[in-house]
C-alpha cells in the first residue's frame, strides 16, 4: 500500500474514549497520509437512525434526484472523498452503533450508488481506498464484523475495492504487553505505506 496523490482525506472517527487506542492508530494511518484530512466525529453529530418520516423524506427527495438537503451531507461528503479512514474500536464483535446510523445516512441510492438495469449495485463513491482501523481488549480473530461489514459494502455499494485493516487485539487480557502489541500494529501500518 502505497500513499496515493494528494486528495481530500475523510476521518470518519468513532472513538468516544479520550485516550482511545484506536483514535492513537488512526492518527498513525492518517500521518502517513498525503492530503487535506476532513474529521467527522461521530459522537458530536446529530445522527439519528431512519424512521418512518425521515425515510419517506429521504424517498421523496431521492425520486426528484435532488440530494442538497441537510440530510444527505454525510453522503455527498462521503461520495466526494478520494480517501476515507474509518477508526472504529471493536465494540460486540462490531463496532459503536452510531457507525451504523452514519453508514445508513450514507448508503443512498442515486448518490452513493446506483442500481445497473439488471439490479446490479453500481457504486458512485470517489474513493480510490478506503482504510478502517479497530482495536480490542481481547481477541478479534476471525469475527472482525466491523470490518466485514465496511468490506462488503465498499465493495458491493460504494465501489472502493481497496479496503484495508488494521488493527490490534487482545490489549486488556491480564498480563498483555500493551505497549509491545501497540507498537506492533504501528509497524504494520509504517510497512504496509512503504513496502
Amino acid at each position: 500500500m502505497r500513499g496515493f496523490q494528494m486528495g481530500k482525506i475523510l476521518f470518519v472517527n468513532a472513538c468516544v474514549r479520550p485516550d482511545s487506542r484506536t483514535l492513537v492508530l488512526a492518527k498513525h494511518v492518517l500521518g502517513q497520509m498525503d492530503g487535506e484530512i476532513e474529521e467527522v466525529r461521530l459522537e458530536q453529530e446529530p445522527l439519528a437512525p431512519l424512521d418512518w418520516n425521515r425515510l419517506q423524506e429521504r424517498d421523496r427527495y431521492a425520486a426528484s434526484k435532488d440530494f442538497s438537503a441537510p440530510m444527505f451531507r454525510y453522503a455527498r461528503q462521503f461520495v466526494e472523498a478520494d480517501e476515507i479512514v474509518i477508526a472504529a474500536p471493536y465494540w460486540d464483535l462490531l463496532f459503536p452503533a452510531v457507525v451504523r446510523t452514519y453508514l445508513e445516512s450514507v448508503t443512498v441510492c442515486g448518490l452513493s450508488f446506483k442500481y445497473s438495469p439488471q439490479g446490479v449495485p453500481i457504486g458512485l463513491c470517489k474513493a480510490g481506498r478506503l482504510i478502517y482501523v479497530t482495536t480490542a481488549g481481547g481477541p478479534i480473530g476471525g469475527k472482525n464484523l466491523g470490518y466485514d461489514y465496511i468490506k462488503a459494502l465498499s465493495h458491493t455499494f460504494y465501489g472502493i475495492s481497496d479496503v484495508t485493516c488494521f488493527k490490534a487485539e487482545n490489549l486488556d487480557i491480564v498480563g498483555a504487553d500493551v505497549d509491545a502489541i501497540m507498537d506492533r500494529a504501528i509497524r504494520e501500518i509504517h510497512a504496509a505505506f512503504y513496502n
